[in-house]
């Protein structure tokens, strides 16, 4: 089929109606939403919602997956069209439309590394970069249902093969594009080694996802790694290299930041100044964090976020601080969204926080009835890192008469060698 000359498919990509562009391709084929969704990582409902959009903000990972399902031109969603190699401003309805598509304004020129991993006439890796990047994602979703020790050998052996394509690349443009990739899996590994709580892996990933996402050239990407390395740090009460990380984050990205970026680093702020007791300073960076994310739009995350940041998320962060700090008011789990963020495992380790903000206020059988699900949780992921915080809780209370509850959690945990 001819895509570029048929109609209302080219209308509908010229007006920057990319899920009306999806409708029709799929219509043509005479597919179901439900079989597009599976092929997207997306239910039937998302799909309706998506074809239904107009010209909003579109998730590039969906624009890209949709565009090779279908079998049309990535040009037709806004992917193919070099805007990689435009640094300035153009001038055009349609480039005005492709901005917004994306990240918006001064934000999308902070993104241009994610634009040239995407599939463009000057791509002489033949779409590889594209490929690779989409398997990534899929891992990183993969990874709210799959223990991190049965997912890491898969990520390496992805990681050795996108080192060995970007070794073999022959421009400097591709090798960009493959860097951005494999910093994106880089990172990925170091979130799994930091779940089967290997720290020392965990660093060393997160350094060549940073590493990589410099030889990219890509500033967003830079100052996400740097940030997820400066989270790290700060669950591992080193506070003032999270500190650190997060001013070289805010470094990177310059006055080109799009405000995801501004809520989640001050999150990551906060956390680093509970893991150093500074309550006043975690409370200030946390109501910053929640006012950029309540003005958010409800739109798909930007790259290279693939999960969206919104006050659900600035609320477990603040349970979190809670438990760091010693505050039974910051770390309970009622009347906020925070559990209903994330996968299982990100919700384990909230309900071990939640159960630090029982024990703050005494509440022992309630912290360690919620720590026993917390345990059932890490011991079906094998989560190195779940484990570990629901030892640390236990670790937290020193009584010589434990209730019931709590020596049915030491027997569990004596069984435990994760």
């Amino acid at each position: 089929m001819n895509w570029q000359q048929t109609g209302p498919i080219r209308d509908a990509s010229r007006a920057g109606d990319y899920g009306r562009v999806i409708a029709l391709a799929r219509a043509e084929q005479q597919m179901p939403q439900s079989q597009l969704g599976q092929a997207c990582g997306l239910s039937q409902s998302a799909v309706s919602r998506l074809e239904k959009r107009g010209a909003g903000a579109y998730s590039t990972d969906i624009l890209a997956a949709a565009s090779a399902h279908l079998g049309f031109p990535p040009a037709l969603v806004g992917l193919a069209d070099g805007r990689g190699r435009h640094r300035g401003p153009v001038n055009g309805s349609d480039s005005d439309v492709n901005r917004r598509t994306f990240l918006g304004g001064a934000a999308a020129v902070a993104a241009a590394p994610l634009l040239d991993a995407l599939p463009d006439p000057a791509d002489t890796t033949t779409g590889q970069a594209a490929a690779l990047r989409l398997s990534t994602t899929a891992y990183r979703r993969l990874d709210g249902t799959t223990p991190s020790r049965d997912l890491a050998g898969t990520v390496e052996s992805h990681l050795r093969l996108i080192q060995s394509i970007t070794h073999n690349a022959a421009h400097d443009a591709d090798r960009r594009r493959l860097a951005a990739v494999g910093s994106e899996a880089a990172g990925l590994a170091g979130w799994l080694a930091w779940d089967k709580g290997d720290h020392g892996s965990t660093r060393s990933w997160y350094g060549s996802a940073i590493k990589a996402a410099k030889a990219a050239g890509g500033p967003l990407l830079a100052a996400y790694q740097l940030g997820s390395l400066a989270q790290f740090e700060a669950h591992s009460g080193n506070s003032a290299a999270a500190l650190k990380l997060t001013s070289r984050a805010r470094r990177s990205l310059g006055t080109l930041r799009p405000a995801v970026a501004d809520a989640w680093l001050l999150t990551v702020e906060a956390l680093a100044h509970a893991a150093a007791g500074d309550r006043r300073s975690a409370d200030r960076a946390l109501t910053a964090a929640r006012a950029g994310a309540e003005s958010l739009p409800a739109d798909p995350p930007p790259w290279p976020w693939v999960f969206r940041f919104d006050a659900g998320k600035v609320a477990a962060v603040r349970v979190t601080c809670g438990a760091r700090l010693g505050l039974a008011d910051w770390a309970r789990g009622d009347d906020i969204g925070a559990l209903a963020t994330g996968h299982a495992k990100q919700r384990a380790l909230l309900v071990c926080d939640i159960a630090a903000g029982h024990l703050a206020g005494g509440r022992v059988e309630g912290a360690f009835t919620l720590t026993a699900r917390a345990l059932e949780t890490g011991l079906h992921y094998r989560s190195g890192r779940v484990i570990e915080r629901v030892r640390a809780v236990r670790r937290s209370l020193t009584t010589s008469s434990p209730p019931r509850v709590v020596r049915d959690l030491d027997e569990r945990l004596h069984d435990v060698y994760l």
